[in-house]
């Protein structure tokens, strides 16, 4: 089948703006949903070896995490567009999180916490595709002024992994449980302030799902956001424990965590300028080579902090350009009806099977083999990501007749 990479347009600027009450209020939740994030990626590994886990049991662990972003996305997806009532998911799904997370202070077992994790993730997982899709339907046809609102996730995301590595470092890794369940309790919270953005997708309007897939463009996309978030399997679970082992202390840590998320802030900030002058293709396409150089610097000079550095800021492509692209083309991509199972499918595909297998295949490589080679592993996926974006473009330019 042919790979055809349409550029998709883009609209009249949103009415969604810093002056709007629906800005805030879409922005408060990215801001407890990615502090919550930014507990858990970089410090639950820690509690969790805390608790005596060895490396391949913390991959199996946090593995769960991302791999209930397989099923529940893509349920809680279905529903939503078929009901239409995506916001009352969205706070149903957040509230029982909470409940499900406080079984972690009934037991400390693997079996235990990977019940638990099964639970409070299954739910956890199914508000931020929603949310997504809630928040690209009051945008509208400015959907590449979503960046401006999604900047406010980073923002907490830095907030939390600051704030709690000086907390950790002062009171001890013990304190996690407590912390994230404040943090679904904000989510849950926010969620109660913010309003579906009714009548702006209708059926006619869509395209099916069936044959939305069978396009080349879209395939190749899936492939390349599996990919990415399965590269990102070490970063996510090790990278914390990685840099301990190099004598790093859990505030420096902590701060490394938030410089790639301030770089992150930077393309947010400009990706909706960027978008239509460049176009999404060719903007994925450099973010996908930066990735693996990221991943290459990382494994090959753990012990130089100014590389490391230098490797944090590379975050800025390697979730910042590539996840406004590829969120910007999904919804370009999966439209009217389509739009929640299209993000439920990102969601999964991605963060769900990619981020699973990634966290699994980081585990077994860290204990059988060598820690740095989990990121030698990382920068092969991230190539092949970039290998398969070069065919789209290519054929891109060969039907533009551009060489």
């Amino acid at each position: 089948m042919p790979v055809h990479a349409r550029q998709p347009t883009t609209g009249p600027q949103s009415p969604v703006t810093p002056r709007t009450g629906h800005y805030w209020q879409l922005s408060s939740f990215y801001l407890f949903y990615f502090a919550s994030l930014g507990a858990l990626v970089p410090y639950w590994g820690l509690y969790l070896k805390s608790l005596g886990f060895s490396a391949t049991e913390i991959g199996e662990l946090m593995a769960i995490l991302m791999a209930t972003k397989l099923i529940a996305p893509n349920i809680w997806g279905w529903i939503a567009d078929h009901t239409g009532r995506r916001m009352g998911i969205i706070r149903t799904a957040s509230l029982v999180s909470i409940v499900c997370f406080a079984g972690i202070f009934l037991g400390s077992s693997f079996q235990w916490l990977a019940l638990v994790m099964i639970a409070f993730s299954f739910f956890w997982n199914a508000s931020l595709p929603q949310f997504e899709a809630v928040t690209l339907s009051h945008l509208g046809a400015a959907s590449h002024r979503y960046s401006m609102i999604r900047l406010w996730g980073s923002v907490g995301f830095i907030l939390s992994v600051v704030l709690l590595g000086r907390l950790l470092d002062s009171q001890g890794i013990g304190i996690m449980p407590l912390v994230v369940m404040g943090l679904f309790v904000a989510i849950w919270l926010s969620s109660l302030v913010t309003r579906d953005a009714s009548g702006r997708t209708h059926a006619d309007e869509s395209t099916s799902l069936r044959r939305i897939l069978k396009r080349g463009d879209v395939l190749a996309l899936l492939v390349i956001c599996f990919l990415m978030q399965a590269s990102h399997g070490p970063y996510y679970t090790f990278f914390t424990l990685y840099l301990e082992d190099y004598g790093y202390s859990r505030s420096v840590i902590g701060q490394l965590w938030a410089l790639g998320v301030i770089a992150e802030i930077g393309v947010f900030l400009m990706i909706h300028r960027w978008l239509p002058r460049i176009g999404a293709w060719r903007l994925l396409f450099v973010g996908l080579q930066l990735t693996t150089l990221r991943w290459l610097l990382i494994a090959f000079f753990p012990e130089r902090l100014g590389i490391i550095l230098f490797a944090q800021t590379l975050h800025a492509a390697s979730f910042g350009l590539y996840h406004a692209v590829a969120i910007h083309l999904i919804h370009q991509y999966f439209t009217g009806r389509s739009q929640g199972r299209g993000q439920a499918l990102y969601s999964s595909l991605s963060f769900g099977a990619g981020g699973a297998v990634g966290s699994l295949a980081a585990g077994y490589l860290w204990d059988g083999v060598s820690a740095q080679s989990t990121y030698i592993a990382a920068a092969g996926m991230s190539l092949l990501a970039v290998l398969i974006s070069y065919a789209v473009l290519r054929t891109t330019w060969r039907e533009a007749d551009i060489t």
